[in-house]
């Protein structure tokens, strides 16, 4: 009896072991392609004195 459970134990790693998931990690064959519309916007708005807006305004052309 006892050889039978032996043998009955080794069967069964013998069948556990066979039966283990495998996880493969492989590269993709083709390039990953990330396609992205991103629109971007943005407003500048500038305090400026009386004085120096006055001269802005005079002087156009400085800019």
């Amino acid at each position: 009896m006892k050889k039978r459970a032996g043998a009955l134990g080794v069967v069964m790693v013998g069948m556990l072991t066979g039966c283990t998931p495998r996880i493969e990690v492989a590269a993709p064959k083709e390039p990953i392609t990330i396609n992205m519309n991103v629109k971007i916007e943005h407003e500048i708005h500038i305090k400026v004195d009386k004085d120096i807006e006055t001269l802005l305004k005079s002087r156009s052309d400085l800019f």
